[in-house]
């Protein structure tokens, strides 16, 4: 009998889908630390000016820009991480939080890898360290048998660690970060001596992330707040840049995808137009009109896009259409909210329709494909 052959030969690993910063970005971050020869916080890979460079970018030294937002944001950040205070990016679902935690993290400290995801269901434990359970038992408790968590390797490494919102796991959860933020120690008490006291070396901190529609969930404590510094992350204010962001991006994920062909403009148009009238309640003309109690971030436009191309390229061999738009967005826009598909079924019917342009014509002809 014939073996299956593998679909990817032993010596060329599969791609990965998502890498880190620090090794998709990594030509930009070598050349930025061979030509960063200024002044650095104790700990850091890079000067405050390199991290901004390769977070805004710089076409003069070949580093793409990663980031769209507020510079002086990007700034204060930086100076934050420079000091004893954390840092907590807060806003709305997609507006790039987790982005600026992972370019910053792999700037300073060259791994954006020691994670907490916050969740209803994360512990203590996978904050902090957990225990090797096979050793604990044959040996005791002894560094051997200690399994250490993101927190735990970002005191002993000297990294930033990121923490993923937050404000999603329970308070008792969220507390246990209070002796590390404040004196920079980790204690240990099932070990003696100086194995039963984590000093902070230079270069850590704590990045946070938090949506602001998760407040009330599990508010942080008073004493938390006053540990971090707050910065908030808005919505793209700019349609032309937003454009050109979602194209940028739409572009990169298709061609990982395997899709040759670039998104049609008028259908990007059509796509970001509609995201940004439904996430503010106000048309491109300045119009007030209802707004959606979905997310519908710039990410979750992107997202959208990538669907688009990835559906008129493999069921068709063309970009995506204003149809496939319709058809790729009630899981974006309505989700599972009914009221929420009523109020696009009204923007079809009294924003889309008025626009007189063949492509938006195509698109509001196609509402008949919206579910329900």
């Amino acid at each position: 009998m014939a073996k299956a052959k593998s679909p990817v030969p032993p010596s060329q690993p599969a791609s990965v889908q998502r890498p880190p910063a620090e090794v998709l970005y990594a030509e930009e971050l070598a050349r930025l630390t061979e030509a960063d020869s200024g002044p650095r916080p104790p700990g850091w890979k890079l000067t405050l000016g390199g991290v901004r460079t390769f977070i805004l970018g710089d076409p003069g030294l070949g580093v793409r820009k990663k980031f769209v937002g507020n510079p002086a944001l990007v700034d204060r950040a930086m100076v934050t991480l420079a000091t004893n205070r954390g840092l907590m990016l807060v806003g709305e679902p997609g507006t790039a939080k987790s982005l600026l935690s992972e370019l910053l993290c792999a700037a300073i400290s060259g791994c954006s890898t020691l994670t907490i995801q916050g969740g209803a269901s994360t512990t203590e434990d996978q904050i902090k360290y957990s225990w090797n359970y096979a050793l604990l038992v044959a040996e005791g408790p002894s560094p051997r048998a200690l399994v250490p968590a993101p927190l735990y390797q970002g005191l002993r490494l000297g990294q930033l660690v990121r923490f993923e919102e937050i404000t999603r796991c329970p308070l008792e959860v969220q507390d246990s970060l209070l002796s590390v933020l404040s004196d920079r120690v980790l204690a240990v008490p099932e070990l003696e001596g100086e194995f039963g006291m984590l000093f902070a070396r230079d270069g850590f901190n704590v990045i946070a992330t938090a949506n602001t529609r998760d407040r009330g969930v599990n508010e942080m404590s008073s004493a938390l707040k006053r540990r971090f510094n707050f910065e908030t992350i808005f919505p793209i204010p700019d349609f032309r840049v937003e454009l050109d962001l979602v194209k940028e991006e739409t572009e990169r994920l298709l061609s990982r995808s395997g899709v040759p062909m670039t998104p049609d403009p008028r259908v990007l148009e059509i796509l970001v137009t509609t995201f940004r009238e439904l996430r503010s309640g106000e048309t491109h003309e300045g119009q007030a009109m209802e707004r959606l109690s979905a997310v519908m971030s710039t990410a979750e436009a992107v997202s959208v896009s990538h669907a688009v191309g990835v559906r008129g390229y493999f069921m068709r061999g063309e970009p995506g259409t204003p149809e496939d738009i319709v058809e790729c967005l009630a899981g974006t826009a309505a989700k599972d909210s009914a009221e929420d598909m009523k109020k696009l079924r009204r923007y079809f019917e009294q924003r889309v329709s008025k626009r007189k342009e063949d492509h938006w014509r195509r698109y509001y002809e196609a509402r008949h494909l919206l579910p329900g």
